[in-house]
């Protein structure tokens, strides 16, 4: 079957070497072309591997680097046992998805490799999930995923294929700098943007890594998808933990850690005790259905106190963080963070869920580390969880890092400390 698109004429575009200046060359001045990926060569001397995961994404990734003329080849990884999830609508890595990812590939032309990551994936990402979640965290297991074998293990794969990029269909934006390294962005589209789950993305992962869907819409991604005779065109996102088919993580842990979950008591902010539960991992802060104790108004759980197996539940406005120590920084943004935290503080605009929008905050070196002080609070803020770091509000902003929750500290709380810090930064200047 002919592949339904013609490569385009590709638009070579001249620059000066490291984007400064000419060199000589036995007399005479070259000039470095570069490619659309940003890299020098032409498209058909220059190997690409794309992550296919057999969505439509991927896949259209794939088909449009193979419609610019680049050697492309796709490799799928499994990673996980997915017979329960084969048939489940919404349900990514599925064994469907493998099918759809060759199907895909010989539509056009390209060789498909999968891959067996499984054991790489339970220790990397699944073991990691079930630890966090008994240690009363709320992990992001997208973030891990990414980070420790799309993005380190696939990329070494890449390499031995003899790659000189890796592609994936995520939506963020990757663009060169004018000192010849590369920048993570906010994806055009707000509404499918990933830049949340890249944070931990390295420098060095950065330069290897493209995104060409960072600049389209979902609508145009599978515009093209029909365009280019695409069966995955109008497959179904992906919307749970890939390796949670049922939509019940706490089935995954018990069964990866029987009789690690323990019961234990439902206690107010003050310490009594209101009821009991049979494991913490059935609780997340925020939550408030499901709690097994009755009240006079509405309660929320708090915080989960792992060691004592308790579950501190309070009113809603208890749910209020002012500030966060943070661990695993991660940083993106311009020369180094030391040199960035040089004044004694950062200004940055955070996310805590890849849902919300970014809000003001203030970076700074703790005692035990990142902290990140915020200008207006959060509700619901869980260790475990990813706090991402922009360097504006809105629009296609530029990610300068993050780091994982390690602990949260109330409203309540950190005002008491503010007043503090003030009285003994006054004496000291005084």
């Amino acid at each position: 079957m002919r592949f339904p698109l013609q490569p385009p004429i590709i638009r070579w575009r001249g620059c000066r070497v490291g984007g400064l200046k000419d060199f000589q060359e036995r007399g005479q001045t070259a000039t470095v072309m570069l490619n659309s990926l940003d890299i020098e060569g032409a498209p058909e001397k220059t190997r690409v591997v794309v992550a296919m995961s057999g969505g439509v994404d991927s896949s259209v990734t794939a088909a449009l680097l193979r419609a610019e003329g680049y050697d492309v080849v796709g490799v799928t990884l499994q990673l996980y046992d997915h017979g329960a999830a084969t048939h489940r609508k919404g349900a990514c890595c599925a064994g469907q998805d493998i099918h759809d990812a060759r199907a895909v590939a010989e539509r056009i032309g390209i060789p498909h490799y999968v891959l067996d990551y499984e054991s790489r994936f339970k220790e990397a990402v699944i073991d990691r999930f079930a630890a966090s979640y008994l240690a009363g965290e709320t992990p992001v297991p997208c973030v891990e995923c990414n980070q420790s074998i799309k993005f380190r293990d696939l990329l070494d794969t890449a390499r031995e294929l003899g790659a000189k990029v890796l592609a994936t269909g995520h939506y963020v934006a990757s663009r060169a700098l004018p000192d010849g390294g590369r920048a993570l962005y906010r994806a055009r589209d707000p509404d499918r943007d990933q830049s949340y789950f890249l944070f931990a993305t390295t420098q060095a992962q950065l330069d290897l890594l493209r995104f060409p869907l960072g600049e389209r819409t979902k609508a145009e991604t599978r515009e093209l998808a029909r365009k280019f005779g695409l069966a995955v065109a109008d497959k179904h996102d992906s919307q749970d933990i890939c390796f949670v088919p049922t939509g019940r993580y706490t089935d995954v842990i018990e069964r990866l850690r029987p009789g690690a979950v323990e019961p234990g008591e439902i206690v107010d902010l003050a310490g009594n005790v209101l009821g009991h539960h049979d494991g913490i991992i059935h609780f997340t802060v925020g939550q408030r259905r499901g709690l097994g104790v009755a009240a006079g108004h509405p309660l929320y759980v708090v915080r989960l106190e792992a060691g004592a197996r308790r579950v501190v539940v309070g009113p809603r406005e208890a749910l209020r963080t002012s500030r966060m120590h943070l661990r695993d920084v991660n940083w993106l943004g311009q020369y180094s963070i030391d040199h960035a935290l040089c004044a004694g503080w950062h200004e940055v605009f955070i996310k805590v869920r890849s849902t919300r929008p970014p809000h003001p905050a203030w970076l700074s070196r703790g005692a035990n580390g990142v902290e990140v002080d915020l200008v207006i609070g959060e509700d619901g803020v869980s260790p475990g969880q990813a706090c991402v770091f922009y360097d504006v509000p809105e629009g296609q902003a530029r990610v300068l890092g993050g780091g994982i929750i390690q602990s949260a500290v109330a409203t309540s709380d950190v005002m008491p400390m503010r007043a503090r810090d003030a009285r003994i930064t006054t004496r000291a200047t005084g």
